[in-house]
């Protein structure tokens, strides 16, 4: 015969300082929210439409049905060696691109000296060169770019010595810089704070000890 069985439930406030932290372990246990990534896609679209580069897209198929197009970024992380993000594109010179990634990213100087770098390259060879950067093999980190550079013109004037080495050195900084804004970004949804928010705003209930409760 069913009995009827009561027990007492508290909210992640009404937990000891113990209990909380067995909370946020449990959070923690059910992985980061899916597509935390989009806002840092975003930006880095941005960024990447400011130095002239144009980011090769994908098809995404949705849990609910249908597709969505994202830049083709692949990104592994963050705790084993051999972590690390890559993208795929094409570039060529944009016209006050270093200028428009300081107004984009004022304080980034790591961006600003990736675009002086672009910008000279581009320069020592009359504004003509065109790269793709491609991926290859099944790392996802800034070594696993395959960047190839061409001068289009019509007289087929080849690049500078040292234009794809100049081309391929910036793109895998910018890679590096992706990384670590996948995983500041990463760090920060997974923090303490973040997790006692997202805990209370789903107003989670747990047993006295931590566990959660239902």
């Amino acid at each position: 015969m069913p009995e009827v069985i009561e027990t007492i439930v508290y909210t992640f406030d009404e937990l000891s300082r113990a209990a909380r932290e067995a909370a946020r372990d449990w959070y923690r246990q059910l992985g980061a929210h899916h597509g935390w990534w989009q806002s840092v896609y975003e930006d880095f679209t941005m960024i990447c439409n400011c130095l002239g580069i144009a980011p090769k897209t994908r098809s995404v198929n949705l849990h609910g049905g249908g597709t969505m197009t994202e830049p083709c970024i692949w990104f592994s992380g963050f705790c084993n060696l051999g972590d690390g993000a890559c993208f795929e594109g094409t570039w060529r010179y944009r016209r006050g691109g270093n200028l428009a990634i300081r107004a984009h990213a004022p304080q980034d100087e790591a961006l600003h000296e990736i675009a002086d770098r672009l910008q000279e390259v581009q320069q020592r060879n009359f504004y003509q060169l065109v790269a793709d950067i491609g991926h290859e093999g099944r790392y996802c980190h800034e070594y696993a770019m395959v960047i190839t550079a061409e001068r289009d013109n019509t007289h087929s004037q080849p690049p500078t010595d040292d234009a794809e080495d100049a081309v391929t050195f910036a793109m895998r900084d910018l890679a590096r810089w992706l990384y670590q804004q996948l995983q500041a970004e990463y760090e920060h949804i997974t923090s303490d704070t973040e997790i006692a928010a997202a805990i209370i705003a789903n107003e989670y209930t747990f047993a006295v000890s931590g566990r959660r409760f239902g």
